[in-house]
């Protein structure tokens, strides 16, 4: 049987404590779905699309991953995509207790899915999303911050 995870997030944009997370995921297990949701609580750099986009050129030579948006609960989407576990990242305790508070939640909606908690690299522990963002609007090099080859130039319409 194959093993599909689901690695939902919102990804704006996405970095390479992300990527790690892939690769990680790459190695136990046989697909890997980004999920890319839209997160009305923040403030956006990237469009949806534009997100998608973005982590499909990544990994345009990886056939193991798949790239798709939703809009519904994560479990629900799982389902809809043949995953039965949910990957999630986590940087440090803060993290972690977040990720704990969802997936009991998850558990309890979906006993069908197990989570899988992976450890960012001490090397990306100190990147996310919000600062990538914050050092793009003041014109920062976001080298060590992003995939190589990445320009968010290229996406923002």
């Amino acid at each position: 049987m194959k093993r599909v995870a689901l690695f939902p997030g919102s990804f704006d944009p996405f970095t390479l404590g992300h990527a790690s997370l892939v690769k990680s995921a790459l190695q136990l297990f046989d697909e890997v779905v980004i999920a890319v949701g839209e997160n009305v609580a923040k403030s956006h750099l990237l469009s949806v699309a534009e997100r998608c986009r973005l982590i499909s050129d990544i990994y345009a030579n990886e056939p193991r991953v798949r790239v798709e948006s939703f809009g519904v609960l994560t479990g629900e989407f799982a389902h809809q995509v043949g995953a039965t576990i949910l990957v999630r990242g986590i940087r440090n305790t803060t993290d972690f207790n977040f990720e704990r508070s969802i997936e009991a939640t998850n558990r309890r909606l979906f006993p069908d899915l197990t989570t899988v908690l992976l450890v960012t690299p001490d090397e990306y522990a100190h990147i996310s999303s919000s600062v990538v963002r914050e050092l793009y609007s003041f014109g920062h090099s976001l080298e060590g911050f992003l995939p190589e080859g990445v320009d968010l130039k290229r996406y923002i319409k």
